[in-house]
């Protein structure tokens, strides 16, 4: 999995990484979100679900401790993180400001 999650990550395009729980009702509230923002900036982003139980190694790696986690990562480096459920128009603004789209 490390391999193939660097080679995301380490795209020209932001990767907003999702990291969550099946088990997670916040989690859950995340995903209908994230897909609006995907609809919105369209291949202006990718975003990637990480399942933290299934993909220990990634998730302690980034020292997630708690879900869901959102990670925005570019060229391989991480612009920014939050926990917890955040609106469309924040996810959106924050992807606009820290990446260089």
């Amino acid at each position: 999995m490390n391999s193939s999650f660097d080679n995301i990550i380490n795209s020209e395009k932001p990767v907003l990484v999702d990291f969550f729980a099946s088990w997670c009702g916040p989690c859950k509230m995340l995903g209908p979100i994230l897909k609006e923002v995907k609809d919105n900036l369209g291949d202006r982003i990718s975003i990637i679900k990480i399942d933290v139980d299934k993909n220990q190694q990634v998730a302690s790696q980034y020292q997630v401790r708690g879900v869901p986690t959102m990670i925005l990562f570019q060229n391989g480096k991480q612009l920014w993180r939050q926990s917890g459920v955040l609106q469309k128009g924040d996810i959106i603004k924050v992807i606009l400001e820290k990446s260089n789209q």
